[in-house]
């Protein structure tokens, strides 16, 4: 029986996530793209565009998504895959943001986590850093954060050109 339950549960998600990559295919949210990976719909990459008018402006970021036995009733887990320098991100690219962690709920899905972090791009929570030195930045010395920002980023055009 408790096989048949495991199945289920994996059936469930499987489900869930078929339904939600329908949505992002059919209602595409600009500056974020989300697909599965080609062999398991439980691992996923995601980009999204940083907002404009933050020091992220112009810069894509890729992310990757795995998706518990238990999803959408426990959160993903969510990586940033590309560096990036933000005072909720570490430098392995684990994410400070309360909705993937105690503040999860099963109507979330993909496009809400990639809102919630492309909108925490241009809002951190500095009371809550994984990145002090980003944080202080941010708060005090906004010119020197986009000066850090732009030494561990290129745009897409100058990953072309080089």
């Amino acid at each position: 029986m408790a096989l048949s339950n495991a199945n289920n549960g994996a059936t469930n998600v499987a489900a869930r996530l078929q339904k939600e990559l329908m949505d992002i295919m059919t209602n595409p949210t600009p500056g974020i793209t989300a697909f599965p990976s080609s062999e398991n719909l439980t691992i996923w990459t995601a980009t999204i565009e940083g907002p404009s008018g933050t020091p992220y402006e112009a810069l894509v970021f890729k992310l990757s998504f795995e998706f518990p036995a238990t999803y959408p009733y426990s959160p993903p887990n969510v990586l940033f895959k590309t560096p990036i320098y933000h005072p909720n991100v570490d430098f392995s690219g684990r994410i400070c943001l309360d909705i993937l962690k105690d503040k999860w709920s099963a109507v979330y899905n993909i496009g809400t986590v990639l809102l919630s972090l492309q909108s925490l791009l241009g809002e951190p929570n500095n009371s809550s850093p994984l990145n002090g030195e980003a944080a202080e930045l941010w708060d005090n010395d906004m010119l020197e954060y986009k000066r850090k920002v732009a030494a561990r980023h290129k745009t897409p055009e100058e990953l072309d050109a080089a």
